[in-house]
């Protein structure tokens, strides 16, 4: 079997694998086609994928891999000159891109979203969105640092005493678990909310306060993700969270709800509220945001306060998280090859039926056909 990795589009830094990873999967028997200068934004370059194993190819050469992998999928027109029964392995978001899953369906490819792997114990190796959650989640902090006119910790000067900054950290699932880690190391104040009752020990165990608002629906059938909330329970926690974030120094915005708007935590009033001088990175900038001001990709000013929409922290880091990216995708692959260096489909394996978005004109997900085609199937 022939593997392809394709170069990601410009304003992504990160590269599916690495040389490294390279290595892993030649010992499996397969042969791998690189596209040329695919690793330069992660500081990679293409002589070290030749001494990996790999072949440098062009895009076309690429694509024409029995096996087609990235961050990013190939382009509309791309796939429209693949063949049909290729394999495509990428991160679809396929839970807000129902377009592109019908695409997928019609075009008759096997495709594999990285995004859409089961959060278990078993699955948890190649886990991507934990892996770039962990990213984004230290970079968030570094950047609220950075853009913020105060101290994180608290100092004791001849110059007189600095109070420490106050952090919020607003969804503590991996980003905002490790965002409370990193501002803590940096000596903040931190609170952290989640509607999510698990979260409480974890978000204590760090040494941070958790906000707790009373009355959550907590749906362990959702796979650790958050759920849709009630409309009452909305209202005593806007309440809440307006009470704490009119207090915070910093705001780490990471609340999101698969296959739908990000919640709005943050709204305007209460950022008239904050201190000038505030910031907000709010890492669910792509689906909407978590504050009312936020605008995707963009750093805004407003009411003095500073607010910062990217939700690709993760590119901003590109050879630590394609290193991550990379072993995650590595151990999926295993599940894949058999031992000739062939493509073996095992549908018994559940992790494999739950990232598998479409195979053979049909969707193979049940997340993805519950959350996109649960209308037409009522």
């Amino acid at each position: 079997m022939i593997i392809g990795l394709l170069k990601e589009p410009s304003g992504e830094n990160r590269v599916a694998l690495l040389p490294e990873n390279v290595k892993t999967l030649i010992a499996l028997n397969v042969e791998l086609i690189v596209e040329s200068q695919a690793g330069t934004a992660a500081f990679t370059t293409d002589s070290e994928f030749e001494k990996a194993g790999a072949k440098i190819g062009q895009r076309r050469d690429v694509l024409s891999a029995d096996l087609v992998l990235g961050i990013n999928p190939p382009t509309d027109s791309e796939l429209e000159d693949l063949k049909a029964g290729q394999v495509l392995m990428s991160v679809f978001q396929p839970l807000s891109n129902k377009q592109l899953v019908e695409k997928l369906m019609s075009l008759q490819f096997t495709s594999f979203s990285m995004d859409n792997v089961p959060r278990t114990t078993r699955a948890q190796s190649m886990d991507v969105l934990s892996s770039m959650a962990t990213v984004a989640g230290y970079k968030a902090v570094l950047l609220a640092a950075s853009n913020s006119p105060r101290f994180f910790p608290m100092f004791m000067t001849a110059a007189g005493s600095i109070i420490p900054s106050k952090v919020l950290v607003l969804g503590a699932g991996v980003a905002g678990l490790q965002a409370i880690a990193t501002a803590r190391r940096l000596g903040a104040v931190v609170e952290a909310f989640d509607v999510r009752t698990a979260a409480e020990e974890e978000v204590k165990s760090l040494g941070a306060k958790f906000v707790k608002v009373e009355g959550a629906t907590d749906d362990k059938s959702a796979g650790g993700y958050a759920v849709e909330q009630s409309e009452e329970y909305k209202a005593k926690q806007q309440a809440l969270i307006q009470e704490h974030a009119a207090k915070a120094n910093i705001i780490i915005c990471t609340a999101q709800i698969p296959g739908r708007k990000a919640p709005v935590l943050i709204t305007q009033e209460t950022v008239q509220n904050m201190a000038e001088g505030s910031v907000i990175v709010d890492l669910a900038a792509s689906t909407g945001g978590n504050c009312e001001l936020t605008e995707n990709d963009r750093v805004v000013q407003k009411h003095g306060v500073t607010i910062i929409g990217n939700s690709n922290l993760a590119s901003t880091m590109p050879l630590d998280a394609s290193k991550m990216y990379g072993k995650n995708m590595v151990n999926f692959l295993k599940l894949l090859i058999d031992a000739e260096g062939n493509l073996n489909l095992n549908w018994e394996d559940d992790i494999l039926a739950n990232t598998c978005v479409t195979h053979a004109g049909e969707v193979m997900s049940p997340r993805v056909k519950n959350i996109l085609f649960q209308t037409e199937t009522a």
